[in-house]
């Protein structure tokens, strides 16, 4: 019999209200530069504090809807 080593996510914190570019690029299974280009263009929202830029944690389900809306419409 063969052992199954299955990477370990880390488990999600409740509480967070927001994630870094990397968590939702992460949740969205994109690159960080793609993340970044989303957040550019206005498709994927985030907030500015202080020099650090986050995604609000259900931007990326928003995102999400959104793309399944406009490929439902086409």
């Amino acid at each position: 019999m063969h052992d199954v080593h299955v990477a370990a996510t880390p488990a999600v914190d409740p509480t967070l209200v927001l994630l870094t570019v990397e968590e939702a690029a992460r949740r969205l299974r994109v690159g960080r530069t793609t993340c970044f280009r989303l957040i550019r263009t206005g498709a994927l929202e985030s907030v500015t504090i202080g020099g650090l830029r986050r995604v609000p944690v259900d931007a990326p389900a928003a995102y999400v809807t959104h793309l399944r809306t406009a490929h439902r419409a086409a």
